[in-house]
């Protein structure tokens, strides 16, 4: 504790009183601090430089960081989607079954339950669907457009008006 009245030093008044105790004279200690500078100065340029160095690859490393956390949560976005995708391509199969299924019921003249049956089975298979974002694609007879159309196979046709149209 320091008595009362008295101030405490700060370092640079610290170091002058160690050199002039040191070198015996303050002109000798003044010529020794002043000869010191340049070397306390390029040690505080080196200090500087791997300051902005270790800053650099903070930021560097915090960008990085960044994209990795990007780049997964688009990955992880890509995987729901994609498979949801396969689940309703999947699907599909089944939901044609259905209809031709519905088809023959219908024509055969069969149970009417079993017609309603087999409809309510669909129903609730397209809503399923829909609600993944399904929709259907009304083609028989329109122009066949690639972005929407898948070709199966192809069939020669004699009238010109059915040129490049689906059948069914």
């Amino acid at each position: 504790m320091m008595p009362k009245g008295e101030k405490s030093l700060n370092i640079t008044e610290l170091r002058y009183l160690v050199a002039i105790m040191q070198w015996g004279s303050v002109s000798a200690a003044a010529k020794q601090l002043y000869a010191a500078q340049p070397n306390v100065s390029k040690a505080l340029k080196n200090l500087e430089a791997r300051v902005a160095e270790v800053n650099d690859k903070y930021i560097r490393l915090a960008a990085e960081f960044d994209n990795y956390r990007r780049r997964t949560a688009k990955e992880r976005l890509e995987l729901i989607s994609t498979a949801g995708e396969d689940i309703i391509k999947g699907m599909l199969p089944v939901l044609d079954d259905c209809e031709r299924a519905l088809q023959v019921l219908r024509e055969s003249g069969s149970d009417k339950a079993a017609v309603e049956g087999t409809e309510l089975i669909y129903n609730k298979l397209m809503t399923f669907l829909k609600g993944r974002g399904l929709s259907v694609i009304e083609a028989l007879g329109k122009e066949l457009d690639t972005d929407f159309h898948e070709a199966v196979a192809q069939l020669p046709v004699q009238e010109s008006d059915r040129k490049n149209k689906i059948v069914g």
